[in-house]
């Protein structure tokens, strides 16, 4: 029986079916035995949870009015993503900081900032640069914030199982604006803040 024949009474079929290809050209698996008759389902399910930025409405950034001008940190948020080049996971944390301009965001906004744009096939650079341009813009309503800075730390699966095989090696990118980006001493404030020093 081919893969289409078997996933054909399933929503979003052609994704089970090539996951069941996979398992049936690779040698020594096959996807008839047991435990992985249901596997090319369960898979495709988990794909679509985990690529789910893609179809997901980004977060609405709702801001309000404060007077609050110092910095506001929120960390660490743990994430998880796929590495875009061989889709094995990057999983680490974020650390999100804001100086504010005429109005604060709401704190759960940075972690689904953060999530929505992790649930996509990534590259940490890319992802970070995300998370800080659209926090820049939701943030920009009014005099917008006076500095941001977001930074990932994170180990890389592709790296840790395959490739030079360096597990717990953790990669740091970082972006920096406003005054985060051109005063020192606001720089090292808020890198001081996050604990990312060092």
């Amino acid at each position: 029986m081919s893969a289409e024949e078997v996933f054909a009474p399933l929503p979003g079929n052609r994704l089970a079916a090539a996951y069941f290809q996979l398992l049936e050209d690779a040698e020594g698996i096959g996807a008839e035995r047991d435990g992985l008759k249901d596997t090319p389902r369960r898979a495709s399910v988990a794909w679509r949870a985990l690529t789910r930025g893609y179809h997901e409405a980004p977060p609405v950034l709702t801001t309000f009015e404060a007077e609050h001008d110092e910095v506001v940190v929120v960390a660490p948020i743990p994430f998880y993503s796929l590495c875009e080049h061989h889709l094995l996971p990057f999983h680490g944390q974020a650390y999100v900081a804001y100086l504010p301009g005429e109005r604060i965001l709401g704190l759960s906004k940075f972690a689904r900032v953060v999530h929505h744009f992790a649930a996509r096939l990534q590259v940490q650079e890319r992802l970070t640069t995300e998370v800080a341009d659209f926090l820049e813009e939701g943030l920009s309503n009014g005099e917008g914030p006076k500095g941001l800075a977001v930074i990932l730390k994170a180990e890389h699966l592709c790296m840790s199982m395959r490739g030079a095989q360096v597990p717990g090696a953790i990669t740091t990118t970082s972006v920096m604006r406003g005054a985060f980006r051109d005063k020192g001493e606001a720089r090292a404030e808020v890198l001081g803040l996050m604990g990312v020093t060092g």
